[in-house]
């Protein structure tokens, strides 16, 4: 087997848990919008020091072990962030520990040791910045959709409570108190992946036509 089929396989094996885990840092993550931007700062800062790590070790890892190595290395990162994160806002560290907590899974179940074998640290960063981006702007999405309607406030990092609410609706006036629960996220994603599936193959049709 050639190592584009190997390559293509082990992505394939991984997607389940690739979308498991990325469903449930959506899920935890989007309660805020300040839990969210948070985790995305996060998802920037361990997708980008895992990258360049695996990168630089690259020639000295067999290839069999690279996402183990990747997990390990995503998850002292992770640490790293909260530990940091903890010495600026305390209480923001406790908020969004278990959500940042995913973070090392999603990390090491989507496809990094493969895109990082042969590219040196500096050339796989990009690559893993904008994976990164392209990862917790959903997750700000669902925020920006699930605070307002299930919890009636915006809200931003920072504070002694970990949080600065505002309040566009009036104090304590959500719109529709179930959405700021799991069950109301799982029925969001499911519309917003519903929507984006096909919007997608809408543009597909449209550019066979052409």
């Amino acid at each position: 087997m050639s190592a584009t089929v190997r390559g293509r396989v082990l992505r394939d094996a991984r997607l389940p848990l690739a979308w498991l885990s990325g469903g449930a840092l959506m899920v935890v993550a989007s309660d805020r919008l300040a839990h969210a931007l948070v985790v995305a700062v996060a998802l920037v800062w361990i997708r980008c020091l895992s990258a360049v790590a695996i990168a630089a070790a690259g020639r000295f890892l067999p290839e069999c072990g690279r996402t183990a190595v990747l997990a390990l290395v995503a998850t002292f990162a992770a640490a790293l962030f909260l530990f940091l994160l903890w010495l600026a806002f305390p209480l923001a560290a406790l908020q969004v520990f278990f959500a940042v907590s995913l973070v090392p899974m999603f990390c090491a179940v989507s496809g990094l040791p493969e895109a990082a074998a042969g590219v040196g640290p500096l050339g796989v960063l990009r690559p893993a910045a904008g994976h990164a981006l392209r990862a917790g702007a959903p997750v700000a999405a669902l925020a920006l959709v699930r605070e307002p309607v299930g919890f009636g406030s915006l809200s931003l990092p920072g504070g002694a409570g970990g949080l600065v609410l505002f309040h566009p609706f009036g104090a304590d006036s959500p719109l529709f108190a179930p959405v700021s629960g799991a069950f109301g996220a799982l029925v969001l994603l499911g519309y917003g992946l519903w929507m984006y599936r096909h919007l997608r193959s809408r543009g597909e049709r449209g550019e066979g036509d052409g």
